[in-house]
Order: C-alpha cells, then structure tokens, then sequence
C-alpha cells in the first residue's frame, strides 16, 4: 500500500509540475485526468492531496487549484485566460462552422491553449484538420483563405496541423505529444477522431486516465445547404482537375517551406499525408524543460 501511494503521489507531482510548464494550476479532476503513468481514481487522489506522505510541502492549494508551492499567483492568471478564452471559444465556432463544409474535411480539432481554456486575448486559433486521402495541400490552400477572412475580424486562425486519413498514427511518442492530442477537443467528425484514438492506444501508457476530451463541445454538424456544398464541391475537385491542384500546391509550398526546414527543434512534417508546419515547435523546449524541474522535484522519489 506504501508503494503505491508512493507511486501515486509522485505521479500527482509530475502532472502538476508539467502543467506548471504552462503556468496553469490544475484542479484535482484535473489532476486525475491527466494523471502521468498511473491509472488513479478521484477518491485516491483527492486523498493523497488532503493527506500527504511524500509531497507533503511541494504543493499549494488556491480556491480549489494545487500549483507547485510558491506559483499561487498563478489562480488569477488561469481565471483571467478563462474568461479570454471563453470569448475566443465563440470566435472559433465561426470559423468550425465554415471549416466543416470546406471539400475534403472529415475532422476539426481545437488543439493548443484554448483547448485547456489557457488563451489570453488575441492568441490563435489552433486547428488540427484531417482530409481524404491526397487532398491535404488542397485543403490547407482553401482553409488558408479563411484565414484571411479572420484577420479582418481581428482573429488568428491557424490550420497548421493537417493530416490524411492515411496518417491517423501520430509522428512522436512521447508525453508532449500525448498531452497535446488527448487535450484537443474534437468538434467536427467524431468518427475519424475515434479512429484516430484507436490509431495512438500507445497514449494509454503515459495518460492512462485521458481516455476522452476533458471538454466536451458539441459536434457541429452542417447544414442542408452546407452538405449540399461541400458535396458539390467534392465532386468538382475529386478528379483529374483535384488531383493537378493538389500536385500544383504541394511543389509551390515546398519550395517556398524548403528555407524553414531543418531549424533546430523544429518538427514539420510535409509530404503528400502531412502539412505539419511545426518549425520552430516547443515541444522539445518543453520536455527538456520538463526534465530539469523533475530532477529538482522528483530526483530519487520515482
């Protein structure tokens, strides 16, 4: 029973020293859902927080959130960036709602700080995109578009994340990776976003509790006239016409991304299933990052 209490308490204190990484306090459901390593239950973990053995001194507790001790300032930040964020959700419903019916869509996830409610005001919109097969430039080309129709609304819509459904498989194993695709809140094409799921089961053995989105939004689906839309537009861009398009697309961008290939950290992926234009991605930045507050915290506790 020692051990396991043991393990768990270290796992609480690695999930909340991660998320600290972010400056975000987590509540204890929280907590449990993204539990690193170990499969705890609510009760266990509520318990090992009002009666600590091991982390006892390491963390604080504010109006119901547990930081690292010394980050209380952090509350007011994470209540501050839910009301901003909460005005960039009703933004990004806009832009869901035309996605949706853009040719070649099949799933729309919010993914990056305002899938946590972490978004101050005037951050992007984050979206990850899954296509058909082969029409991933394409798609990326017409969502871009919209793009520029956000900016005049004073909104950053940033579709830099695309993949076929030939790539449900996700690149990297690893806790970032992991964090970042079970936070993401699906909105449009349930179906392919449990196919994805299933395509990552690896995720299971670093988040076992994050087995759902923690935010449950409804998943949008178009209108007749929308269906109708997209349907037709499917049809005129499946073909021969499609196929130059996307052929045509895929050489100009990769001409123009070829400069910001191969920067340190960077982690794009451009091929005929991928459009991941992650060049300077933090997700490196932050596991090392993450490594050096768990040598301080955890060192010969694990």
């Amino acid at each position: 029973m020692a051990a396991d209490q043991h393990k768990l308490e270290c796992s609480i204190l690695k999930t909340v020293l991660y998320s600290d990484l972010f400056d975000y306090p987590l509540t204890p459901d929280e907590i449990t859902h993204y539990l690193i390593g170990v499969a705890g239950t609510i009760d266990q973990v509520c318990a090992s927080l009002s009666a600590p053995v091991w982390l006892d001194g390491q963390l604080a507790y504010v109006d119901g959130y547990v930081m690292a001790r010394g980050r209380e300032a952090l509350v007011k930040r994470r209540i501050d960036r839910t009301r901003s964020s909460d005005r960039l959700w009703r933004h990004a419903r806009r832009f869901i709602r035309v996605l949706s019916i853009l040719p070649f869509v099949r799933m729309i996830g919010v993914t990056g700080a305002l899938a946590m409610d972490n978004s101050a005001d005037g951050d992007d919109i984050d979206v990850m995109i899954v296509t058909v097969p082969d029409r991933v430039w394409l798609t990326r080309a017409l969502a871009v578009l919209l793009v520029y129709v956000g900016k005049l609304c004073g909104d950053t819509l940033c579709p830099n994340y695309l993949v076929s459904e030939n790539a449900l498989a996700l690149e990297h194993r690893n806790l970032f990776v992991a964090h970042e695709f079970m936070q993401m809140v699906p909105v449009y094409g349930l179906d392919v976003y449990t196919r994805m799921c299933g395509a990552n089961n690896w995720i299971e053995a670093i988040l076992p509790n994050a087995r759902r989105p923690l935010r449950a939004e409804p998943e949008y689906q178009p209108g007749r006239i929308g269906r109708a839309f997209k349907r037709w537009a499917e049809r005129w861009l499946a073909g021969a016409i499609g196929d130059r398009l996307e052929a045509w697309e895929m050489r100009r961008k990769l001409r123009k991304f070829q400069e910001k290939l191969g920067q340190p950290d960077g982690d794009a992926i451009l091929d005929r299933d991928h459009v991941k234009g992650h060049f300077d991605d933090y997700g490196g930045p932050v596991m090392r990052l993450y490594a050096e507050r768990l040598a301080q915290h955890v060192s010969g506790e694990t």
